[in-house]
């Protein structure tokens, strides 16, 4: 008997749990846009290993201890300028002497640009953007990458065809959290910034977003020095890209 009444117990679980959803899906608020800007590191591509290593090599250069990956990614998500700052100093707010700033600045993209393109998307991005430019969404990537590594990535992963316009960190003068890359793009596109989401996985992103006051929605893995964003910080929490789809209006 007990058996019995578990097993029904556990089948009105089920279909509370099929209901929430499907009332959730109902009640889903949608947002009026025409373009979609996305982020690259974190979102749309891996890169954190490709970057520790090349990391990892500028410090063996300057005769300095190697770095933990996981902490190098920690360390990724304002540009290569803070990252290089960071994996010198150990603080996120570290300031290295400026002569040891040059050097290792120039090492570090030396290497880097040896190992850029090895990096892969993530699971269904190609997915996600082909069903993104199908439902008629404009897209456009804005990262704060340098322009050197940002094209070459996209286009040795096949991605580069699907973003009408791509900003990196050194088309403008400011980058993200400045809301100058988001305006850009919108001006590049001729598409109003009411009209208009950005993906990203970081702070940096939703800072941007708030900054620009356009839509901000984020992926939960990628690099955002180990710290959840909580849901009253953007419009929208998606597992991945093509789940944005859902909420376009």
């Amino acid at each position: 008997m007990l058996i019995v009444i578990t097993l029904w117990l556990l089948k009105c679980v089920q279909h509370w749990l099929l209901f929430k959803s499907f009332i959730q899906k109902i009640v889903q608020k949608k947002f009026k846009v025409e373009a979609v800007l996305i982020d690259l590191d974190g979102t749309l591509i891996h890169t954190a290993p490709e970057i520790a290593c090349a990391v990892n090599r500028m410090l063996a250069s300057l005769n300095k201890p190697e770095i933990d990956e996981k902490q190098i990614t920690a360390y990724i998500g304002e540009g290569a300028q803070v990252l290089i700052k960071r994996c010198l100093t150990g603080k996120l707010d570290g300031e290295p002497e400026a002569t040891d700033y040059v050097q290792a600045q120039q090492l570090f993209f030396d290497y880097y640009a040896q190992i850029v393109t090895e990096s892969k998307p993530y699971p269904q991005v190609v997915e996600s953007l082909q069903a993104l430019n199908k439902a008629g969404f404009r897209l456009a990537c804005v990262t704060n990458k340098p322009d050197r590594f940002t094209v070459p990535l996209l286009k040795n992963n096949n991605l580069l065809q699907y973003f009408e316009c791509v900003v990196s960190g050194d088309t403008l003068a400011k980058k993200k959290p400045a809301p100058d890359q988001i305006f850009y793009a919108c001006e590049k596109m001729g598409v109003a910034i009411d009209k208009v989401v950005l993906i990203g996985d970081s702070k940096t992103d939703v800072a941007a977003a708030k900054n620009a006051a356009c839509f901000i929605f984020t992926v939960p893995y990628g690099y955002n020095q180990n710290r959840e964003i909580t849901l009253s910080d953007v419009d929208a929490k998606i597992i991945h890209l093509g789940e944005a789809l859902d909420l376009l209006d």
